[in-house]
This record gives structure tokens, C-alpha cells and sequence, in this order.
């Protein structure tokens, strides 16, 4: 696979995406660290904490734009590589989940998708609770599915990344190594 350029921002922005509890966290900074470089946490986790309650739907495009938001931020420091937990493709495939419909505002960010290498953590290994943001091993085994098919259907190329952080930070450094 030839190694796509780096965004408008000099940056190459890798989207790492997944089910609950499927490593996207863990992963993303590691990379972060073994690049050298930062990388843009998960903003839900902060919401969940901060407002103790998982998120209503009219707080979807809100959690999305923040998202985007801390991810242009950290863009303008990050070197190389800019490792994002998560786009708002996910908060919209979540919104679909939970509500059966996404907001028009939430969709056109998520159709924004612009990123150099979009990953997807396999939900392969034990499920954990997360106090609030977590629902079940079930739930994490139909969003993967969903994950997949909204990809396959947008034509969004993607690396699926499975087994433990080694093993899936092997899979990255052979990807973007690639010439």
C-alpha cells in the first residue's frame, strides 16, 4: 500500500477508529509516543466525565465539532503523524445506533472524513466495562459490523488492526513505512 500524502496542514492525520472498548486509546497513545509526535483523545470520555450521563442526542454535533475541533488544535503542534482517537464518523455511526437518524449537522462533518490512513481497531480482545460509555460485547460486536459497512459504502480505505498493542503497532510502523 503507497503511503498517501500529508494533509493541507503538513500533517498526515490518521484516523483510528473502532468499537467501545477495542483499544483506539491504548493505541493511539503509543503511536503518539513512538512517533514523537501528540495525539487528540477521545472528547466523549471528557463529556461522560464532566456531565455524568452519557450523551443525549442534541449533544452529538457538539461532541463531533469539539472533537474537530481539538484535532485542528493539535495539528498545528503535532510532527508527522497526528494520531486522532476516533472522527465523527463515529459519533454519527453512534447517533444511528442509539437514535436510528443523524443530524444533518453531524452528518456533513462526518462526510468530512479527510484523513491520510484510516485505521479500525478489530474488537478482538476482552470486553471491559467503562463505567458509563461502555454497553455490552454485543453492542461492540454490531457497531465493528456497522463500522465496516459504512466504510465499504463511503469508499473509505481502511487497515484493520488486530491482536495485542505489539502486534498492532507492528501492523502501523510496516504501514506507514510503506513507500
Amino acid at each position: 500500500m503507497k503511503m498517501p500524502v500529508a494533509g493541507v496542514d503538513g500533517v498526515a492525520r490518521i484516523a483510528i477508529l473502532g468499537a467501545e472498548s477495542s483499544g483506539k486509546s491504548t493505541l493511539s497513545e503509543a503511536l503518539a509516543r513512538r512517533y514523537d509526535t501528540v495525539w487528540v483523545p477521545e472528547y466523549l470520555r471528557e463529556f461522560v466525565e464532566v456531565q455524568a450521563r452519557v450523551p443525549r442526542e442534541q449533544d452529538q454535533f457538539g461532541i463531533a465539532r469539539t472533537q474537530l475541533a481539538r484535532e485542528d488544535a493539535a495539528a498545528s503542534v503535532a510532527r508527522r503523524y497526528l494520531f486522532c482517537d476516533t472522527t465523527a464518523l463515529m459519533t454519527a455511526l453512534y447517533s444511528q445506533v442509539y437514535w436510528g437518524r443523524v443530524d444533518a449537522q453531524l452528518a456533513h462533518l462526518a462526510a468530512r472524513h479527510a484523513y491520510t490512513v484510516t485505521l479500525v481497531t478489530a474488537p478482538d480482545g476482552p470486553w471491559e466495562p467503562d463505567g458509563l460509555q461502555r454497553e455490552s460485547e454485543e453492542v461492540r460486536q454490531m457497531v465493528h459490523r456497522m463500522l465496516l459497512e459504512t466504510l465499504a459504502t463511503r469508499g473509505i480505505a481502511y487497515t484493520i488492526l488486530a491482536g495485542d498493542l505489539p502486534q498492532r503497532m507492528a501492523q502501523v510502523e510496516q504501514l506507514l513505512a510503506a513507500p
